[in-house]
């Protein structure tokens, strides 16, 4: 093997396994970022991410291993680690197209489950090569490195902090701070371009001519100027907003009638504007029923706290309704709560905690009138918001006379589905609980109290409504409320497999939605279904 000066320095070589550490984990949290949108951020997207990282770094660990005792040409390496870095830099610009065409074909050949095998097709496809490549920095390392069997464990312990250390950063910078900052597609980039730079140093240093760096750092400067867009709704036009959060991926759009907010963009309206000022066609229009439950038309004065709070469509709906709501909001997202402001008019007398809702109920001891929870994530509630012990907490935060409402936005057909589960969980702390669907919608709402007083202040509240359109829904929903009838299905902080009972949900739903498309598949093939389309 040739002499390479810089190889002598080990700092230099724990400086490689430091960045392989680092890109490591930025391409793990860019990927659940990346895939979020189509796919949701639940914790079994997390983990078909980690899972199939996993598998590409063992790979690679064992690749590395015999690659480097049968040819301990550290060229290969750094080669390898170019590759790397294109194939990461190329995610920004091809990644989102691949994901659709995967979940265009598994959507036809897959009956169920279809998010999870989409999901995991899409991550191998796209992360597990460069990632493959990756691993094989360790093992490389090591033979380059180890001068002698006396100080064999202290190199490798050397190494393995080093990389260690890379991961930690790794982990927090994407999430705090490039994300956030600039995007996920350009936190590919930035992380594809340290490594690149790391394998153009080692060839320009060694003088090595190769070719597979020169047309790397090319195909590197093509992403940049092609993958810098961090638009993941890519067929959307002129929109008023689109970016990231710790949290979302974030997108506020507009017409002649309406500004909403989509989190995700697969996954539906999170929050509404009409301009008219008047209802909103949604399950926030049902909700009002809440308030005249908990006597809103008899009081001078009616707390209110949203749990979920969004862009404030709910809480600007109690605003135009009813006199005297004072409402609080509790949203995690500080993000979303600055759209609000800007683009959605959240009026300055709506207080907003950046807080995570249970965390909130925790830190208080006020009560309430009444409290909405709408705090969906993608297709599920977070689990610490569905649970026995959260509803308890919940109904020690309202009034004798006070009413929670619950937004549920997937409405399950078949036995135990998420809708069961929660309506259940929470009929094992209130005594009274109802139920109405949303007309034109998947979601349902919930009504739950601890006062037969509810219903009869519904009735009598409705004399009050002055809107004639606000009192035909309220009549509605005074008519097809359904007194819920509980069954064992319970979730508690020990066990609330939400995920698991969210994707049963979407995957009926997509199933339902592609059924007529998959006849024509079937009868026709491609052609028949292009020609519909």
């Amino acid at each position: 093997m040739k002499e390479k000066t810089i190889l002598s320095n080990k700092l230099y070589l724990y400086l490689t396994e430091f960045f392989a550490g680092m890109s490591v984990m930025a391409v793990e949290l860019g990927a659940s970022r990346l895939l979020a949108p189509y796919f949701s951020s639940s914790q079994i997207v997390w983990t078909i991410i980690i899972g199939t990282i996993m598998i590409a770094m063992a790979l690679g660990n064992i690749y590395g291993g015999r690659a480097a005792d049968k040819n301990p040409n550290p060229d290969r390496l750094y080669g390898r680690i170019v590759i790397a870095a294109v194939w990461i830099a190329a995610i920004p610009v091809v990644g989102k197209y691949i994901i659709l065409g995967i979940s265009a074909i598994l959507i036809f050949s897959v009956n169920t489950n279809f998010l999870i095998w989409a999901a995991f097709a899409a991550c191998m496809v796209i992360f597990v090569f460069p990632l493959f490549l990756l691993g094989t920095v360790t093992p490389s390392l090591v033979k380059y490195t180890i001068d002698s069997l006396d100080d064999s464990g202290k190199t490798v312990g050397t190494l393995n902090a080093f990389n260690t250390v890379g991961s930690i950063i790794g982990t927090f910078l994407p999430t705090f701070v490039t994300i956030p900052a600039v995007g996920t597609s350009v936190t590919f980039l930035i992380f594809a371009g340290i490594l690149l730079l790391l394998a153009l140093i080692y060839f320009i240093s060694t003088r090595t001519k190769s070719k597979r760096a020169v047309a790397g750092g090319a195909v590197f400067l093509f992403c940049c100027v092609f993958g810098a867009s961090d638009s993941f709704a890519f067929w959307e036009k002129n929109l008023l907003y689109e970016g990231e959060s710790v949290y979302n991926y974030l997108q506020v759009k507009e017409d002649e009638n309406k500004i909403i907010l989509s989190t995700n963009v697969l996954f539906g309206v999170q929050s509404i504007l009409k301009k008219d000022e008047s209802l909103t066609g949604m399950y926030y229009d049902y909700a009002l029923a809440a308030p005249l439950m908990a006597g809103a038309a008899e009081k001078e004065e009616t707390e209110t706290l949203i749990l979920g709070m969004g862009t404030g469509t709910y809480a600007a709906q109690c605003r135009r309704y009813f006199d005297g709501m004072k409402i609080e909001g509790v949203e995690i997202d500080e993000k979303i709560t600055t759209l609000a402001k800007q683009y959605f008019e959240l009026p300055e007398e709506v207080t907003v905690a950046t807080y995570d809702g249970r965390a909130y109920l925790n830190a208080i001891d006020k009560k309430y009138d009444v409290i909405m929870v709408d705090a969906y994530q993608d297709i599920t509630i977070p689990f610490q918001m569905s649970s026995l012990e959260f509803f308890t907490l919940v109904s020690e935060h309202l009034k004798e006379d006070g009413v929670m409402v619950v937004n549920m936005n997937m409405r399950g057909q078949s036995e135990g589905n998420i809708n069961q589960y929660l309506s259940d969980t929470i009929a094992g702390v209130f005594p009274y609980v109802y139920t109405i669907d949303v007309q034109g919608s998947t979601n349902r709402e919930l009504f739950a109290f601890n006062s037969t007083d509810a219903l009869r202040m519904l009735e009598e509240g409705k004399e009050t409504v002055e809107d004639e359109k606000l009192l035909q829904l309220m009549t509605h929903v005074s008519d097809w409320l359904s007194e819920y009838e509980a069954g064992d299905y319970r979730m508690t902080d020990d066990r609330a497999p939400v995920e698991l009972l969210g994707m049963q949900v979407i995957d009926d739903l997509i199933q339902n939605e592609v059924s007529y498309y998959k006849a024509i598949y079937e009868k026709e093939g491609w052609k028949g279904l292009i020609k519909y389309l």
